[in-house]
């Protein structure tokens, strides 16, 4: 369970809806009651769910820094399902795409087709044990741990690749958000909790890639003082939230 747990630091901090939290929250609670209760069949199917959510937010972010590459990748889809996923307004629009399909957006962010191969193997086999053929894949907890293994390796792997991604967002955020009197809250801490964080659907592995970001290559900057204070800022906020967790 705890290490089943890791996979929270690979989803959002902060959700645009009461309604998204909700549902991420609903996950959580599917899989603890299956699993400390036996059932780790129907735990699986809610450990792939949060995992296919954070397949999405990962998405979404390839399409809100990289909208050029992201339109190009609607090549082969209907013009109506195409005009969808452009004006897609939350991630989980995403679901109206196949989920082997939708694995192929990661190639986005370099992820080859072998890997997609082995990324679609998993909804694969999340469709095996979603229909009624008489057999129970996860019958122990020792089968359902080694699978939950596999899919943080995989959610690591995605996380990596990810990492350009992040490390542009962020660097946008401070050339954009530098000045106290011109973003929309004065305060660091708040501008990075809500046009951040918020706004980008970051996780705390996501905020661990800004922290590593090289400020110094912003350093001829003429407000490079301000984007100091907020990169000090998001690095001293949660270095302690990650530490007290």
């Amino acid at each position: 369970m705890d290490e089943a747990a890791e996979l929270g630091n690979y989803l959002p901090l902060s959700f645009k809806t009461p309604k998204e939290q909700e549902y991420i929250e609903f996950l959580w609670e599917t899989f603890e009651t299956n699993y400390t209760h036996g059932k780790y069949q129907f735990a699986f199917l809610a450990y792939h769910m949060l995992t296919m959510s954070f397949v999405y937010f990962n998405i979404w972010q390839i399409k809100q820094n990289r909208p050029d590459d992201f339109a190009k990748a609607m090549i082969g889809f209907n013009k109506d399902m195409e005009r969808e996923m452009l004006e897609a307004t939350s991630p989980f629009t995403f679901w109206r795409v196949s989920e082997s399909n939708v694995m192929r957006f990661l190639k986005l962010i370099g992820c080859d087709n072998g890997k997609i191969g082995s990324y679609t193997a998993l909804v694969k086999e999340r469709n095996d044990n979603a229909h009624t053929n008489g057999n129970i894949f996860f019958s122990t907890q020792d089968a359902l741990d080694a699978k939950i293994t596999e899919v943080l390796r995989i959610v690591e792997e995605i996380q990596v690749h990810s990492k350009d991604i992040i490390q542009s967002c962020y660097r946008d955020f401070l050339l954009q958000n530098h000045d106290p009197e011109e973003r929309e809250y004065t305060d660091a801490t708040d501008q990075i909790r809500e046009v951040l964080i918020h706004g980008n659907y970051l996780s705390q592995k996501d905020i661990e890639i800004c922290m590593s970001f090289d400020l110094a290559s912003l350093t001829g900057h003429p407000h490079f003082e301000n984007m100091r204070e907020l990169h000090d800022t998001l690095n001293s906020t949660y270095s302690l939230e990650k530490e007290a967790a």
